[in-house]
Formats: structure tokens, sequence, C-alpha cells
């Protein structure tokens, strides 16, 4: 069950093109792409909407369930290097040797030694994995890589926005560690458990999905084995509420339990000596600890295989990479002030991108049934049965939208409900518009009129003057060089694309005429139907 790529490559999978190089492109290779940009200088967030569309907004992947792996943690602790293995995993699921070669350089997101950061802000790779689950469902599978925390260009508000942002938007947020657990590194999710209590207290779900403690260099295997089974011991003892403890660490541990629907750690050995001190070292296995190569054997599979994804949920709801958008967006809005948000901030901003994640969909919906009706290159639809069909479709969308659990209140919910049906009905308007563009009489609607009253006014003169009523002959044929004059000029003016407001009056009248033959003709066709005898 190998995962796809989004790329135009045959050879190779279909891949999501987000600013990436031609010669990338064509290899089928992705880059990483920052999403959150940071002024280190003002210390400021900023979204580039352009980029996160251009990754989760492909045809390919907006309407599918997206899962979220996000990497977090203290910098210069190998969180990159661990997403690099995932991606080469990613890259060759159905191989057993998905570790690659010895001497293989290990490429991806952008990883070197040293004491200087190198990731800045929030990346994503630009390649969305497409995977089928054994049940069939298809999830689109994106790889997120952060800012690492505590360096000597970050404050602690900087931090804290990114790990807030990462934990709110993943489904699997992976807690990089060094060695063990200290007490701070538990302190830092303070905030956020907070924020999990008061979204609980309306939405009675937990509002974070999978936490996984990754402790890096682990020293003590003789206490606790290497890999999960050692690390759930271990949380067990760490994360254990004991009666002598301080309440505000008691409250730390009882709200992390409480806001997270699976909690794990894993415990990883170190890599080797080679790894932390080879300026030249480029990844190669040949140079890395056999233990670390085997327990990345054994942690990457539990989280990346098919079987084993998490897909993102808020408030019970699977979120498409079209609603991880609108999160991304609504986030983004509360970090961007000078102090950090209060938690009934943020859960209102979750609860503004839930219903507009919610309206998004609806609208997709509405525009994909349309789009099936008259869409494109289909052919002219009459009026009455494309409005039949915006009815039908509209109430569709409306049930999508109410059926779709959301936050905020049943007052907060309706605001969004009408701007979706505000949004329809210019939806509609331009159905109607396109619709109509496609009748060919429409388009020739004014000479055809002018031209039908030229040929009846011709006739009506000639039969006047036959008849001997030589005055209504010659109204006739005045009206008729009025007529034929009118459409000379709206022939020219439409050619020429000068005196517009006169080709206007031209088209309001020939349609004030068709409009009076128009109805009496139905009318009478319709009375005529009524009194004729059944057939027998």
């Amino acid at each position: 069950m190998c995962a796809r790529a989004l790329t135009s490559n045959l050879a190779q999978p279909r891949f999501g093109l987000c600013q990436v190089t031609a010669h990338d492109y064509m290899a089928g290779r992705g880059r990483p792409v920052q999403i959150v940009t940071v002024d280190k200088e003002n210390h400021s967030f900023g979204l580039d909407i352009k980029a996160l569309s251009q990754v989760l907004l492909a045809p390919e992947v907006r309407d599918k369930h997206v899962v979220v792996v996000s990497v977090a943690g203290a910098f210069r602790k190998g969180k990159s290097f661990l997403l690099d293995f995932m991606l080469r995993y990613m890259h060759r699921m159905d191989d057993e040797n998905w570790l690659g070669q010895d001497n293989e350089p290990l490429t991806g997101f952008s990883w070197r030694g040293g004491s200087e950061p190198e990731t800045t802000g929030i990346q994503l790779w630009s390649e969305v994995f497409l995977v089928q689950k054994d049940d069939g469902t298809e999830l689109a599978v994106v790889l997120m890589d952060t800012q690492g925390a505590f360096d000597y260009q970050s404050t602690v508000k900087d931090c804290a926005t990114i790990f807030a942002l990462s934990t709110m938007t993943s489904s699997v947020q992976i807690y990089n560690l060094s060695q063990n657990i200290q007490e701070d590194d538990l302190q830092q999710l303070q905030l956020f458990t907070e924020y999990g209590r008061l979204a609980m207290d309306e939405i009675f779900l937990k509002p974070f999905q999978s936490l996984m403690f990754l402790i890096r260099d682990w020293s003590f295997p003789y206490e606790y084995t290497y890999g999960f089974k050692g690390g759930s011991n271990f949380l067990d003892k760490r994360l254990r509420v004991q009666v002598a403890q301080h309440e505000e660490l008691q409250n730390v541990r009882e709200h992390i339990y409480s806001c997270f629907t699976n909690i794990s750690c894993f415990l990883l050995p170190h890599p080797g000596l080679r790894v932390a001190t080879d300026p030249s070292f480029k990844g190669q296995l040949s140079e890395v600890g056999p233990d670390f190569r085997q327990q990345l054997k054994n942690l990457i599979p539990a989280l990346l295989h098919p079987n084993k994804l998490t897909e993102k949920e808020i408030n019970g709801n699977k979120v498409t990479c079209m609603g991880l958008v609108e999160f991304f967006k609504a986030y983004i809005k509360i970090y961007q002030g000078k102090d950090l948000p209060q938690p009934k901030t943020m859960l209102m901003a979750t609860a503004e991108a839930n219903n507009l994640a919610a309206v998004a969909s609806s609208k997709e919906q509405y525009y994909k049934s349309m789009e099936k009706v008259c869409g494109g290159d289909l052919p002219y639809v009459s009026p009455e049965s494309l409005e039949e069909k915006h009815h039908f479709f509209f109430r569709e969308a409306l049930h999508s939208f109410s059926s779709t659990k959301k936050m905020g209140g049943q007052e907060f919910c309706d605001r969004y409900q009408g701007q979706l049906e505000k949004e329809l009905h210019e939806m509609w308007q331009s159905y109607q518009k396109t619709n109509e563009s496609k009748n060919l009489f429409s388009a020739f609607r004014t000479p055809a009129v002018l031209f039908v009253l030229v040929c009846v006014l011709y006739i009506l003169s000639g039969v006047f003057l036959f008849i001997g009523l030589t005055t209504f002959a010659l109204v006739c044929d005045c009206t008729l060089g009025v007529v034929m004059l009118a459409m000379i000029a709206w022939a020219f003016i439409r050619y020429s694309g000068h005196y517009r407001p006169v080709g206007g009056a031209i088209d309001q009248a020939a349609g004030i005429v068709l409009e009076q033959v128009t109805p009496q003709t139905i009318i009478k066709t319709k009375r005529v139907h009524y009194l004729a005898p059944p057939l027998n």
C-alpha cells in the first residue's frame, strides 16, 4: 500500500506543486514550503496563504481528510533529521528496506549539525501523500516541521506561538525532547491544556488528538527499554499525579490527560557520536548506530502506516485539506498581537474556523453539483430546469452546513449560515449569467426581434396597400425604416463599441417587444390546450 505523492510525472505518483523548481517538479521531488513566517525583529508572525493554498488546495487533495504529523521541541534536537526519515518511509512504504542504502545521503527538510538553529517558523513538505487504508479510505498525509524553541533569538511568546499553532493544527504532535522529560517541558503545555479545559466546557470532547513524547538520546535502557513499551512505563511514572506534588504540577498533569485523546512515549537511543560531532555527516546510515536504526524501523511505521494514521479532527468533525486552510487563517490572527491570546480568544478562533470550514465545504458541495448541470462546456439549460436544480442543491448545501457539528452557539452559527446563503445566491447569479451566455438566441435576440419586425412590417405594408389603406401602409413603411436604422445602428455599436447607451436602449426596446408578444402566445397556447378535449 504505497503512498502516492502528488506529481505530474507519469512514472511517479501525483504531486501538488507548490513553489517547486521546474527541475524538482519534473523529477517528482518536493521541498519545504514556508507557511508561517517570523519577523525576528518585531517578534511577529505571518501566514503565507498563497503557499499554504498551493499545497492544500490542489484539486487532488482539497476534499480529502487530512493527517498532519508535526514535530516540535527545542532547537538543535534533530526534528528535521527525524522528519526526513519519515519522508523516506512515505516514498518507499512498500519496500522493506525503506531506510535506504548505507551510503545514501539524507535529503528533504533542511538540517545540519552545529549549534545554530536551522528551521524558522512553520514549514510543510510540498508533497501531499495520498495513502489508502485497508477499508478503502484515502487520506492526505502532510508533514510539518517547526522552529526550534528557546534559541537565542526567540522570546517565550515566539516559542509558545509556534508550539500552539502546530499543536492546534496537527493530528499527531511529536514533542521532541532530549534525554528526559523535565518539569519545564510539561510547563510549556500549561497554556494549551487550559485552552483545552475551556474548550471541553462547550464541546464535551477532548480538543487535541495524539501527543507523543519522543525522548531522544535515552541513556537508561536498563531502567526503561527503548521503544513504546519502555516509553509507556516511563511516561506513566512522569505524569502520575501524587499527593505530595504542588497543586500547579497536579493540574498540569490532569489537564494533559484530559486534553489529548491519545498520549504515548517513545524512547530513542543516541544515533552515534559521528552523527553528533562530524560536520561532514550527510545522513548516511553507515554512520548511524544500529540501535538507532532499529528503533527508527519500529517508530516511523507505527506513526505513518496507512492503518495507523489518525485523521485531523476538530469538535468531532474530520477536517479536509480545504478546512485546514481555514483553521490556519483563524489561528494566525490571534497570535499577531503583542501578548499571548487568552484561552477564550483561542476558543472563539476555533469556533470561527470551524464554521468557516463548514461554509467552505457546503459551498464546494453546491459548486460541484451545479457544475455537473451547467458548468464548463455543458450545453444551455432551460431557466426553469436550472432554477429547480438550484433550489434542490441550495437546500442540500444548507442541510450539510446545519448537520455539521459546530462551535460557538446557535446565534454565532446563524451568522455563518447567513454568510453561506449570501455566497450561494451570488454563485447562483453567476451560474444564471453563464447559462444565459450559452443561449444562442439570447446572444442574437435584438437582431432577431428587429428582423422579425422588419418582415412583419413589410408584409403588413403590402397588405394595407393591396386593400387600399395607403395611410396604414405609409405608417408601416416609416416604422420599417426606423427599425432598419435601429438594426444598422445596433450592428455598428456592437462592432465599434461606441455609443453603448444607445445600444442598450435598442436592446431594452427589443426586450420589451419580445415580452409583450411572448406571454400572450404562451397564455393562448395554454388556453387552447386546456379547452381541447382529451384524446381517446
